[in-house]
């Protein structure tokens, strides 16, 4: 790959999830070689087009500063297999080799969804993040946590190395289901009994996980689960529904308990939950065992309440994570 100096300076990052794909054109910010300036930003609704070259077509031709640009980095959920993105989330199959050819591009670029937002968190502004656990805000040196609940569960850690970073993907959504008490357990067994062999955490804890949530309490209690979406559940447990409040407020436990989890696994000494399905839920999580069942980990106990949790409300997180992450390895590599 030729050094940055050599390359043209702008080009495409898109963050490609499972309903909604951004899609930014960017450049270097400056001194700093890994730093970013979004030009020119767009919100798709991924069910409204054929397939991602669609939407990158879409992109290039909006905007005439596109001209020209045949590089793009795609951060998305999922891992390469034979050129082929796996993800169970997408709504369309992804090809690198024919999306390569379709849009005649130079250099195309791939990284797990996480993995972009664990390199754009370290760029983010303390404005763009809310504390959610007072009192706990400063965080010792050491790995970092970035995990969110989109249309999966996604996560990634971030370990400082020789002066720079290295960041692990990971595919914890799709880690079993560990309940937490005998409701948990009984949702469980509802979803098993429905032929889930298998029933990974992000079948609970995600956007499309709410839903789940409500079905089964439904299902449990014999009620008639009428509502059908994350935003609708939200609103009526705002206005006292009880199965949909029972919903939301097991949501954010599982949330809690998951990332507890994940901080033991890694070691974590802060934490970064990036966007997806909280922001919409995050003035249920003080009224929540959220930070209860974070710290719920035994002899942990003591190290996970050290650890300060923020949440970030940046729309264009995977976008910059995409771009920085390609800027970071480009300087690399040309060095």
């Amino acid at each position: 790959m030729p050094p940055l100096t050599q390359v043209e300076p702008r080009f495409l990052a898109a963050d490609v999830g499972g309903t909604h794909t951004r899609v930014g054109l960017v450049r270097p910010g400056g001194q700093d070689e890994s730093a970013v300036v979004v030009l020119a930003h767009r919100k798709y609704v991924c069910a409204d087009y054929p397939s991602l070259a669609a939407i990158l077509a879409d992109f290039i031709g909006s905007h005439g500063a596109c001209a020209g640009i045949d590089r793009v980095t795609i951060a998305s959920a999922g891992v390469v297999l034979d050129d082929v993105v796996v993800n169970a989330n997408l709504p369309w199959r992804i090809s690198l080799s024919q999306l390569r050819s379709e849009l005649h591009l130079t250099e195309l670029h791939y990284i797990n969804d996480f993995q972009a937002a664990a390199h754009a968190a370290q760029c983010m502004d303390p404005a763009d993040s809310l504390l959610l656990t007072p009192g706990v805000s400063a965080a010792t040196h050491g790995p970092v946590l970035v995990v969110g609940p989109g249309t999966g569960l996604g996560a990634a850690v971030r370990i400082p190395h020789h002066g720079g970073t290295v960041v692990l993907p990971t595919e914890a959504g799709q880690i079993a289901f560990a309940p937490g008490n005998a409701r948990e357990t009984a949702m469980l067994e509802w979803t098993r009994q429905r032929g889930f062999s298998h029933v990974p955490t992000e079948r609970f804890v995600s956007g499309p996980g709410l839903v789940n949530l409500y079905d089964a309490i439904c299902a449990l209690d014999g009620l008639e689960a009428g509502l059908r979406a994350p935003a609708a559940i939200t609103d009526a447990a705002r206005h006292g529904d009880a199965p949909a409040r029972e919903a939301v407020l097991t949501f954010c436990a599982l949330l809690g308990s998951v990332i507890g989890d994940l901080i033991t696994v890694s070691s974590a000494k802060a934490v970064f939950i990036a966007g997806g399905i909280l922001p919409q839920l995050k003035d249920f999580l003080p009224h929540s065992a959220f930070h209860a069942r974070l710290l719920d980990k035994g002899v942990m106990h003591a190290a996970l309440e050290r650890v300060p949790v923020r949440l970030i409300e940046n729309e264009r997180l995977g976008v910059i994570g995409a771009a920085t992450w390609y800027l970071e390895h480009l300087s690399q590599d040309g060095a």
